[in-house]
């Protein structure tokens, strides 16, 4: 009994050390942390036989003569799947391997209608042949293990290198990109600029060192311009 007193008079005393109305908040657990949020790709479409009829219907309407090619799985991912090799498109360009036709297809069109054009403006002469350190190739993106596939992989990738002109001049992304020549810098970026109105994925040297020497043009899922 005696035992049961002091208990309760320790409560009470314990009580009376909380000032009135100010008790001691109830101790709060942190949020869950979420992770950041992203924009996700769209994914990319299955391969369409339909799609692809019509794409090489309008491939031939403008004006590009080619070699279907057929379709291959490789290790790895990659593959050429509906795939062409260009064989005239009223300007040489070295190193075109298997293209999808979407990529065939606005290749021609920048070629026909941007560089062209672009010299024109800038360079008062013609091109007459453009350089590239081609298509397909099996690897990821940037070529660092554990990325995922370059659009490369997939034949559905570009890259474009350098430009030779009527007069003799040739333009280089590597040399000409930030060199002395304005007329030339402006030149390139034309070509860019007018890549990423035609291709989904357009890299130049703006967008890190690795493509300091040359243009990546695709059609990947996504769009990004730099």
């Amino acid at each position: 009994m005696r035992l049961h007193v002091a208990s309760i008079a320790l409560s009470a005393m314990l009580v009376s050390c909380v000032p009135s109305g100010h008790r001691p908040p109830p101790q709060r657990r942190p949020p869950p942390r979420t992770a950041p949020r992203y924009t996700p790709l769209p994914p990319r479409p299955a391969y369409d036989e339909a799609a692809h009829r019509q794409c090489l219907a309008t491939l031939t309407a403008d004006g590009a003569r080619y070699n279907a090619l057929p379709d291959r799985v490789f290790g790895g991912g990659c593959s050429a799947l509906g795939t062409v090799q260009l064989t005239d498109i009223g300007m040489p360009t070295t190193n075109l391997g298997a293209m999808t036709c979407p990529l065939a297809d606005a290749f021609t069109r920048w070629t026909r209608d941007a560089a062209q054009k672009a010299a024109a403006a800038w360079l008062s002469s013609p091109v007459v042949r453009i350089e590239s350190f081609g298509t397909y190739s099996c690897r990821p993106i940037n070529n660092v293990e554990g990325n995922k596939l370059s659009e490369h992989g997939l034949s559905d990738a570009v890259d474009i290198s350098g430009f030779v002109l009527a007069d003799g001049r040739r333009i280089t992304v590597l040399a000409d990109w930030n060199g002395p020549d304005e007329y030339a810098r402006n030149f390139l970026r034309a070509v860019h600029d007018a890549g990423c109105r035609r291709f989904h994925v357009v890299l130049g040297p703006g967008a890190n060192a690795l493509h300091r020497n040359h243009l990546h043009f695709d059609m990947g899922p996504g769009t990004y311009c730099k």
